[in-house]
């Protein structure tokens, strides 16, 4: 069968809620599968995607339950983002006694028994520093990969968040790379175009008409802190009896973005799995005394309004959602990605028509040369 060169399929390994499935979607890859070993995932992912959940590890796959889910003739890519966690800043016991730490040689696995066109992984910018990394692209450039890996800042995209992720593309083809954010056609977004129509909220409530834009409960003093917070600000700028004893110290006068204020003309920090606490970094409300919502940290991660994370006959569980949410590759980010692969597909495509179009022109003028010199 001849291969379509314009149809990608799209595998999305520890795929949690979607994100990077429904950036690519929005690309028009055809996303037909997920993998994560994490039942909550298996509602959002499933609820708001046109593919199918596979509730496994990638340690406990194989390469043939999952080349089932690629249409025969169609170019195969293989996507994900391992577990970051281990390779974060913010976590500073990890190391390689971790087993998720060895999760990206599984995908590395899998790529080398799928044999994929394309590849792509996103993770924490300290992945680039581990030898891990590293052997995963030597694996990558050993099979005939063109690999291109860089540190992204999501926000130049569009992105209402400040966040530095590692993407890494790569194709069998030609030399790949991500599109700029000029020809991505991004402008900033700020917190204000994110989240500014929303209905008001006060601090442990919900709105009725969106189970998931709800605020967590502060404290009588957590109260008092915000009310002194202002967007931008610290806590630096309360009153003694405010502060918390852990910043007294030296050890904390450098965290001074904790129990913070967004402001509304720029863009969020990062969202974290805990975003909705107020004392969990800068997740003030610019205007309002309270943390900001569920739903708001998902808008902020690039998810769609009515993105959906749980049935509405279960409860809410702030940190399993908190989870999903902070955990997830930005939207925003996977149609980045997914747009660059549909342009390297175009080019390449006019590059073979063009080497086609030479050979034929060059065949024409043999053929006429040939005819003067007989006559």
């Amino acid at each position: 069968m001849r291969t379509n060169y314009q149809q990608i399929d799209a595998i999305d390994l520890f795929c949690g809620a979607g994100g990077l499935t429904k950036g690519l979607s929005n690309s028009k890859i055809n996303v037909r599968a997920g993998v994560d070993n994490d039942v909550n995932c298996k509602f959002p992912y499933t609820t708001n995607n046109n593919a199918k959940f596979l509730l496994k590890s990638v340690k406990d796959i194989n390469a043939c339950e999952l080349a089932e889910y690629y249409k025969k003739g169609n170019l195969k890519l293989l996507a994900g983002c391992a577990p970051c966690q281990t390779f974060s800043t913010y976590n500073s016991k990890a190391d390689t006694t971790d087993s998720r730490w060895w999760l990206l040689l599984e995908f590395a696995r899998l790529v080398n028994e799928l044999n994929p066109e394309f590849v792509t992984m996103e993770n924490v910018p300290g992945l680039v520093k581990q030898q891990v990394f590293d052997d995963f692209v030597n694996n990558l450039n050993t099979r005939g990969y063109f690999v291109n890996f860089g540190i992204v800042d999501c926000s130049e995209y569009g992105l209402p968040q400040q966040r530095k992720r590692l993407v890494l593309l790569a194709s069998k083809f030609k030399e790949i790379k991500l599109l700029s954010n000029k020809d991505f056609d991004a402008k900033q977004t700020t917190v204000y175009d994110a989240i500014g129509h929303l209905p008001p909220l006060k601090h442990n409530d919900c709105n009725d008409n969106d189970i998931l834009h709800q605020t967590a409960k502060l404290s009588q003093l957590n109260l008092k802190r915000i009310r002194a917070s202002r967007p931008g600000g610290s806590w630096k700028d309360w009153a003694e009896e405010l502060v918390a004893d852990c910043h007294k110290r030296k050890s904390g006068k450098t965290y001074a973005g904790v129990y913070g204020r967004m402001c509304w003309d720029k863009p969020a920090p990062t969202m974290t799995t805990q975003f909705y606490g107020f004392g969990n970094g800068r997740f003030g409300h610019p205007e309002q005394d309270r943390a900001i919502s569920l739903r708001e940290g998902a808008i902020f991660q690039g998810f769609p309004e009515d993105y959906k994370f749980i049935d509405k006959d279960n409860p809410v569980k702030k940190t399993v959602i908190g989870r999903l949410i902070g955990n997830a590759v930005p939207v925003t980010l996977g149609e980045v990605i997914g747009q660059s692969f549909m342009q390297h597909i175009k080019e390449y495509n006019d590059e073979k028509k063009k080497k086609a179009l030479t050979r034929k022109t060059g065949k024409n003028h043999q053929r006429i040369s040939k005819r003067k010199k007989t006559i």
